[in-house]
């Protein structure tokens, strides 16, 4: 008789994640500016006992030039064993792995060599618009009953509204739109959900001809990219309700919420406030029968000389710490705040979510300050800690430096190079690992963005069961 287990690295809760052993590999999104090479995911060893430790030892090609890979996903992860809508017997086995220029969607099998992943489907830009009416996927999350990626635009045209798309577990067919009704939601980025509360939340950057030739200062000034957080209905597809930060808050962008299903509460990230080029995040929670978001952290923007910025800053003498990525531990404990355009990595104690504490900090790049490595002291650093994933230990984080290629080009015009770092993380200190930094030609000439952790990571897994 054939005995049927779930893929080991699937966990029924947060508590039990963090035991899971530690990831052997990474899988980096590295994509070429100028679109003349394919975009690849690169492959970095994370064993420290490995010979290759710290160094790219895989790297997959794609068939296609121009797609500027961004956000990528597994097809499968621990909600799969939610009781609701359960798929057990799935295995986190492929990556799903977004174009946001191109539209185009590529599936990569890691099983039968997870140094080599093998591009087994492509899901075309035609497809996607003409069955679920969206155009540039960005974000990519493993549901129970389905892939759901978000895309910041329409099919039609390519503008608003941006939205939901969902995939298939086993055939990646294009099964639909994800909306029932979207009320007055038009502008699109990031999603997360509390599953077992049915409920999803949705954020704001901006639609394609907002962002995709740079950041438009009339936009910006103007207080039109977005800046709203709205929550659904899960089971319905509907939205509930829609909470404005103020428009001063500009780009509403990456969705954290509490790992535990029995927490209603997330944090999202704020790129910059118009008043005064501050950062900030905010916490959503549960109050009554609505929900309420307040801003828990603020990020003061720092003074410089006009004569080292880039013409973007020039006239504001000051360099933003434009917060373009955040990460929450799976224990719910740690919230790790990328600084974009400062350099720096900083670490909160979020035990309190409505008191954040500063529990560490660690400087790479910056606009100004582009701080080395202590690998490499005497090479300083383009570009800044940008996409975050963290262990699901908690043990170590990991930081690429792009951002989005005509963004990078605007906040460091002189090129963004393309670099990982890991930070190892204890209680008492917070360190950058001197043996860890692939960078330079080991990525050939591509930008790197996103990491995702062999096995799973803390920002790719939901769970439906609590920690004990």
């Amino acid at each position: 008789m054939t005995r049927w287990t779930p893929d080991p690295t699937f966990y029924p809760s947060p508590s039990d994640a963090a035991g899971a052993p530690a990831e052997k590999l990474a899988y980096i999104a590295a994509f070429d500016r100028t679109a003349e090479r394919p975009d690849a995911i690169a492959v970095v060893d994370t064993d420290p006992a490995s010979a290759g430790y710290g160094t790219v030892v895989g790297w997959t090609d794609l068939p296609h030039t121009g797609d500027e890979l961004h956000h990528f996903g597994w097809n499968a992860c621990s909600s799969a064993l939610c009781p609701t809508a359960p798929h057990p017997h799935v295995e986190r086995r492929y990556l799903i792995v977004p174009g946001l220029r191109s539209s185009r969607i590529y599936v990569l099998d890691i099983k039968d060599d997870p140094r080599n992943p093998r591009v087994v489907k492509e899901i075309p830009p035609e497809e996607l618009a003409s069955k679920a009416d969206y155009s540039r996927p960005h974000t990519v999350h493993c549901g129970p009953d389905g892939i759901y990626i978000s895309a910041l635009g329409a099919g039609q045209g390519g503008d608003g509204p941006g939205g939901i798309a969902v995939l298939d577990h086993t055939t990646f067919e294009v099964r639909g739109q994800w909306e029932a009704d979207r009320g007055d939601q038009t502008l699109a980025y990031d999603f997360w959900w509390h599953l077992t509360q049915d409920v999803l939340v949705t954020s704001e950057w901006g639609t394609p001809n907002m962002i995709e030739d740079g950041l438009v200062p009339e936009l910006l000034l103007g207080r039109k990219y977005g800046h709203r957080i709205h929550f659904w209905d899960l089971a319905k597809r509907t939205l509930a309700q829609t909470v404005d930060l103020g428009d001063q808050y500009q780009m509403t962008l990456e969705l954290r919420p509490a790992h535990d299903p029995a927490k209603t509460y997330g944090f999202v990230g704020v790129v910059v406030s118009v008043e005064d080029l501050s950062a900030s995040i905010w916490l959503w929670h549960r109050d009554g029968g609505e929900f309420k978001v307040v801003k828990v952290i603020d990020i003061p923007a720092e003074p410089a000389d006009a004569a080292v910025l880039p013409p973007a800053l020039q006239p504001f003498s000051a360099v933003p710490p434009l917060v373009s990525d955040i990460d929450l531990s799976v224990d719910d404990k740690y919230l790790y705040v990328s600084c974009w355009g400062t350099g720096e990595l900083k670490r909160y104690d979020v035990s309190d979510p409505f008191h954040p504490v500063e529990a560490g900090s660690v400087h790479l790049g910056g606009i100004v300050r582009r701080t080395p490595h202590p690998s490499f002291p005497d090479e300083p650093l383009a570009g800044g800690p940008q996409m975050v994933e963290v262990s699901r230990d908690g043990k170590r984080v990991y930081v690429t430096n792009s951002l989005y290629g005509a963004w990078d080009d605007q906040f460091y015009p002189n090129g963004v190079g393309a670099w990982l770092a890991k930070v190892d993380v204890t209680e008492d200190a917070f360190t950058l690992d001197p043996r860890f930094f692939p960078h330079g030609d080991e990525f050939r000439g591509r930008r790197v963005h996103q990491t995702r952790l062999q096995g799973g990571d803390a920002s790719s897994d939901s769970y439906c069961f609590p920690s004990q």
